[in-house]
């Protein structure tokens, strides 16, 4: 999966992160968060399109928090979420698999 293989303490960081994106409405929360301008979304515009509470909406931002994928800022009466760059990069590093010598010569055909 790398060009190294994983400390301990780096898998469990990384493991984290991937439970937290093993639910679906959290994949889509931090989506949506990504894709607003910035990569920062309110709350407030999160909680449309889901069939489920603003409290569970909360949870699940909390859970995306927890695993440091998202940070929080409160602004007076709404809570701001912005994508973590640093997480993102490392998922994308781990996912980001070298290619093999048979691809690349198959590539080459």
């Amino acid at each position: 999966m790398t060009r190294e293989p994983l400390t301990v303490e780096a898998a469990a960081r990384m493991s984290v992160m991937f439970k937290a994106l093993a639910d679906p409405i959290r994949l889509r929360l931090l989506s949506m968060v990504a894709s607003h301008v910035g990569q920062e979304a309110c709350v407030c515009d999160l909680s449309s399109g889901f069939d489920v509470s603003q409290p569970t909406i909360s949870h699940h931002l909390k859970v995306l928090r927890e695993a440091g994928l998202l940070s929080s800022e409160r602004r007076a009466s709404w809570v701001y979420y912005r994508v973590e760059p640093a997480a993102l990069q490392q998922l994308s590093q781990l996912l980001d698999a070298p290619e093999s010598e048979s691809e690349s010569e198959a590539v080459g055909r």
